[in-house]
C-alpha cells in the first residue's frame, strides 16, 4: 500500500537517491526511446488513451518499475502493485477483487506484477480471466525470457516490449541528473568517470547506488580510477549460469569460433569466466567446436581441444584458463568444414530409413564352419595387401545402393581428403567396369 510520501509524490529525505531520482514523466525515462519516443509502441497507447496487457523484459534497472507507474499516471489508471517474490493467492484475490469494484465505479486499474515469472504456471494461468473480462490490465516485469517462463496463454494476451540495457549516453543523463540534484558534481577523474559508467554494467539503479556513495565522501581532490576501486566495491558481471543469458554468452563464444574471429571469442571466454561460468562446461564445449566446425579440416583441433581440457584439469584456475584462450585461438584461426558433422547426421538418417540390413557376405566375420560354408567372409580382399592399397569392394548392404555421405569441401587437411576420395572413386568405377567389385 503506497504511504503518504509516495501518494503525494514527495519521497523522504532519507530516499535512496534512486527514488529520489524517480522521472516523473515518461519522457523522463532514458534509455528507451524505441518504445517511449515518438512513434513507439507504448507512446501510442498512452497517446490514443487505452493500455493493452504487456510484459516488460528487460535487465535490471533499465526502467522496468517507473514505466509502469508512469503509465498508470499518464492514462488515468489506479496503479496497484504487487511483487511475485512476497505474494502469493491471497494476495492476488485481494488484488482483482479491488480492481472490480474500481471498475463498478468507472475507474480503470493498472496492475503491476513485479517478477511475473515467479509465479507458478497456475497462479499465471489465475490471470487470464481477469485480463480478458479488462478488470485490470497487466503489466508484468522479468528479467528472464518470457518464452520459456510465462504461459503461452498469458503472452497471447499480452504484448511483450524488451528493454535495452542502458548505454553510456543514458548512464551519463542519469549522473548528470544526480549532480544537478544534489548541487555538485562527482569527485570523479574523466577516466573514473567512465570506469564508473562501465561497473553499472547498463543498470541505471546501481549507477546511481554507487553515486550516493561517493556524494558521501568529503570533499577533496578527484578520484582517479584506483582511488575508484578503493571505494567502490566491483559487483560481479549481469550473468545468471543457469539462465538465458548463460545460453546467449556461450551462443556468441560458440558462434565467433565457427566464424573465425579469435578477438571476439576471447572476449566472450573472458566474459563467461568474469561471470563464474565452470572452465570444464567451456571445455567441453570447446571440444565440441573442434568436432563440429573444424573436423579433417585440421584433424589436430580435436587433439588441441582435449589437451586443453587436461591442461585445465591439471592446473586449475587460473592458470589453466590460459589453456582454454589458446585451444579458442586455435579453433578459430584453423579451417572449417562440417563435412564430417554432416556426413554423420546424414549416415544416421540413412541408417533408420534402411533398418537391419546385413553387411555383404564377403565382409561379415566367419568364425565357425557352418558360416564359412554359408559364404561369410568369401573373397575379402585386404585391401593394404593389393597392388594400389585399395580393392574397390562394395561395403554397404547388397539391398543398398551405393550413397556418398562425406561430401569435404577442400579446406585445410580435407583437400587432400578430398583429392585421394575422387581418386578411389575413379579406380572403384574403373573396376566395375572391369567386372569387379563395385
Amino acid at each position: 500500500m503506497s504511504d503518504l510520501f509516495e501518494a503525494s509524490g514527495i519521497h523522504p529525505p532519507d530516499a535512496p537517491l534512486a527514488d529520489r531520482l524517480r522521472p516523473a514523466s515518461l519522457e523522463e525515462v532514458v534509455g528507451q526511446d524505441h518504445l517511449l519516443g515518438e512513434g513507439g509502441p507504448i507512446r501510442r497507447m498512452v497517446d490514443a488513451g487505452r493500455l493493452g496487457s504487456m510484459i516488460l523484459w528487460g535487465p535490471p534497472g533499465t526502467g522496468k518499475t517507473t514505466i509502469a507507474r508512469l503509465l498508470a499516471k499518464a492514462a488515468g489508471y489506479e496503479y496497484q502493485a504487487i511483487s511475485a517474490v512476497f505474494s502469493g493467492v491471497a494476495d492476488l484475490k485481494k488484488a482483482f477483487e479491488a480492481a472490480r469494484m474500481r471498475r463498478a465505479a468507472g475507474q480503470s486499474t493498472l496492475l503491476f506484477v513485479d517478477e511475473i515469472h515467479r509465479f507458478n504456471r497456475a497462479q499465471q494461468d489465475g490471470f487470464l480471466p481477469f485480463v480478458e473480462a479488462g478488470v485490470v490490465t497487466l503489466v508484468g516485469a522479468t528479467t528472464e525470457n518470457p518464452s520459456f517462463e510465462l504461459n503461452g496463454a498469458l503472452l497471447s494476451r499480452s504484448q511483450v516490449y524488451v528493454l535495452k540495457r542502458l548505454d553510456d549516453a543514458a548512464l551519463d543523463q542519469l549522473l548528470r541528473r544526480a549532480e544537478a540534484h544534489m548541487g555538485r558534481s562527482l569527485p570523479l577523474t574523466d577516466e573514473a568517470r567512465q570506469a564508473m559508467l562501465a561497473l553499472a554494467d547498463g543498470d541505471g539503479r546501481y549507477l546511481l547506488t554507487m553515486s550516493e556513495v561517493l556524494f558521501d565522501l568529503p570533499e577533496g581532490e578527484a578520484l582517479d580510477v584506483q582511488g575508484l576501486a578503493g571505494v567502490l566495491q566491483r559487483r560481479a558481471p549481469a550473468y545468471d549460469k543457469s539462465r538465458e543469458e548463460h545460453y546467449n554468452l556461450i551462443s556468441a563464444l560458440h558462434k565467433s569460433v565457427r566464424g573465425s574471429d579469435p578477438d571476439a571469442a576471447l572476449y566472450w571466454l573472458a566474459r563467461m569466466l568474469n561471470g563464474g561460468e565452470d572452465p570444464l562446461y567451456l571445455a567441453r564445449r570447446i571440444v565440441r567446436m573442434a568436432v563440429e566446425d573444424v573436423g579433417e579440416a585440421d584433424p589436430l583441433s580435436i587433439l588441441v581441444a582435449n589437451a586443453a581440457k587436461d591442461t585445465y584439469d591439471f592446473l586449475g584456475s587460473p592458470e589453466g584458463e590460459l589453456a582454454l584462450a589458446q585451444a579458442v585461438v586455435h579453433l578459430a584461426t584453423a579451417p572449417k568444414s562440417v563435412g564430417v558433422y554432416e556426413a554423420f547426421k546424414a549416415a544416421k538418417r540413412a541408417a533408420h530409413e534402411t533398418g537391419s540390413l546385413m553387411p555383404p557376405a564377403h565382409i561379415r566375420n566367419a568364425p565357425t564352419k557352418l558360416m564359412k560354408q554359408l559364404g561369410y567372409g568369401k573373397g575379402y580382399q585386404y585391401d593394404p595387401d593389393t597392388p594400389e592399397g585399395f580393392s574397390g569392394a562394395n561395403f554397404f548392404p547388397d539391398e543398398m545402393e551405393r550413397r556418398v555421405f562425406y561430401k569435404p569441401k577442400g579446406e585445410g587437411h580435407e583437400e587432400k581428403i578430398k583429392a585421394r576420395l575422387e581418386r578411389w572413386a575413379e579406380m572403384r568405377a574403373r573396376m566395375a567396369d572391369q567386372g569387379g567389385d563395385a
